[in-house]
């Protein structure tokens, strides 16, 4: 069998059937009669009883997209089939199969309720989106639906929970809640399929099973019906992208819909979005001090302050470090200078919500990611990111598109880009890891080229700032001792 047939890659059943149909033009294409025919012949040697044989138009629903329940025996009928017998290819078929139904049970399973989660401890720092978030629900005469957008760990859920309470408490006693989480970047497993979520709503909402519809369309149809008019409360927590989300809006101006997502959601319009940025800095040390819960953290202030800039005020780097300083009372403050803390931040959990955002990215825009931790000015125009990777500048602010819609990146004015503290040292420990030594040489020559050359025109710093040259003249040396199969120290550069 040719290498290009390769069932393993897919993930749905809908890939899964594109992968069939291109075995079935390999193997010349053959008739759906005549792969009935075989089918019969071999299921009549297998002593299968008559009425179990399928007949031909069930063969023919083999090859068709947007099969929600395969029959697994039957599939793999078709499979040695086509495969002409070739049990080691049947086999293949036959786990890439129990993949695909695997992730399709994982979507299907659902986290969905009629009452909203616990209400987070009092929220820090957030009194300004939680007042534009309840002035975007009092506008009259449009759907009510709000975005809540953001970097992985700054706070999201936790946000859009309190604004949920605040609103629950003065909705309609009689007006239904309902909360999902859609897992858009969970980092193990599938998002939740929206006919999935649709299903539970509407059992929620007393439907009974035998009435709810097959399709996403009209699951989404009766939903809507439903709740129009009724000032449901929705909360659908971690939306994928705008498609993930959309079959799930009430879209009846009576109705509260709160969203979260990593990512921008543009393809939803007509809504409002709020981005939720890391915290100020005097709300950041709050955070952690309240988390850390010592005495040496009620009194030195500009211990945390400094722990806190080094987090770039991420409230999951900040809740992390303060639960360590909790759990670990031999640890001073001084203790946490900035190695341990990005280190640990990362261990425990900032790592595996940045890399989740990560895995969603195409090739260029990650490698892209990667190679911004070798910027010694800590942020880019696009000319300077064209410089690091040798691409083009189209190429190059595609790139810098996405990242920015992942909040991967923040364009802080325009054309300038700036990468939040962990996500560049996320970027630091992958640029090791993911390019090779020669090509972090050569996008450190380029890029270290483009700095002195265009510095003054970098609008957040004076012409021959000293910072500016002590980070340039350190990366110069750093590049000029890096041999050409070194892919380490790009920690050198974060100083």
């Amino acid at each position: 069998m040719p290498q290009v047939l390769d069932p393993g890659k897919a993930r749905t059943m809908d890939e899964f059937i594109a992968e069939l149909r291109l075995l079935k033009a390999w193997a010349g294409n053959p008739s759906i009669t005549e792969i009935t025919r075989r089918i019969h012949h071999d299921w009549q040697r297998a002593g299968r009883p008559r009425s179990e044989w399928p007949a031909r138009s069930t063969i023919g629903n083999c090859f068709q997209l947007g099969r929600r329940r395969p029959n697994p025996d039957l599939l793999l009928a078709v499979v040695r089939v086509l495969a002409d017998g070739d049990e080691a290819a049947v086999a293949l078929w036959r786990q890439a199969l129990r993949t695909v139904l695997g992730e399709a049970e994982a979507a299907a399973r659902v986290s969905a309720y009629d009452r909203l989660p616990a209400a987070p401890p009092r929220l820090v720092g957030r009194s300004r989106p939680v007042s534009d978030a309840e002035a975007a629900f009092a506008a009259a005469g449009q759907p009510g639906v709000l975005v809540l957008e953001g970097a992985p760990g700054v706070g999201k859920t936790s946000l859009a929970l309190h604004i949920a309470h605040r609103l629950s408490s003065r909705k309609r006693p009689d007006a239904p809640v309902l909360f999902a989480n859609l897992r858009g970047f969970a980092p193990n497993g599938p998002a939740a399929d929206p006919a999935a979520v649709l299903e539970t709503f509407l059992r929620l909402l007393g439907v009974a099973g035998d009435r709810i519809p097959h399709g996403l369309g009209d699951r989404a149809s009766l939903y809507r019906r439903l709740l129009a008019g009724s000032g449901a409360l929705v909360v659908l927590d971690d939306a994928e992208d705008g498609e993930h989300v959309r079959a799930l809006l009430p879209g009846d101006p009576t109705c509260r819909t709160l969203v979260t997502s990593r990512r921008t959601l543009h393809a939803l319009p007509g809504v409002t979005r709020l981005t939720v940025d890391p915290l100020a800095p005097d709300d950041a040390v709050e955070l952690l001090r309240r988390t850390a819960a010592t005495d040496a953290a009620a009194t030195d202030t500009a211990a945390l302050r400094r722990i806190a800039d080094d987090l770039g005020h991420l409230p999951l780097g900040l809740t992390v470090i303060g639960r360590h300083m909790r759990e670990h009372p031999g640890w001073t403050l001084d203790d946490y200078y900035r190695e341990p803390v990005i280190t640990i931040a990362l261990e425990d959990g900032v790592r595996g919500a940045l890399a989740a955002s990560d895995a969603q990215l195409g090739p260029g825009s990650r490698r892209l990611l990667r190679l911004l931790a070798l910027h010694p000015l800590h942020r880019t125009d696009v000319a300077g990111a064209a410089a690091l990777t040798g691409e083009g500048e189209r190429a190059v602010r595609d790139h810098l598109r996405a990242l920015s819609a992942a909040h991967l990146v923040v364009e802080t004015e325009p054309g300038w880009f700036h990468t939040h503290a962990l996500v560049r040292a996320y970027a630091e420990e992958r640029v090791c890891i993911d390019v090779p030594g020669t090509s972090i040489r050569q996008a450190l020559g380029r890029v270290l080229s483009h700095c002195w050359a265009t510095q003054v025109r970098d609008p957040a710093h004076a012409p021959g700032e000293l910072p500016v040259l002590r980070r340039l003249n350190r990366a110069e040396a750093w590049a000029d001792a890096l041999p050409a199969r070194e892919t380490g120290a790009a920690r050198v550069l974060a100083a």
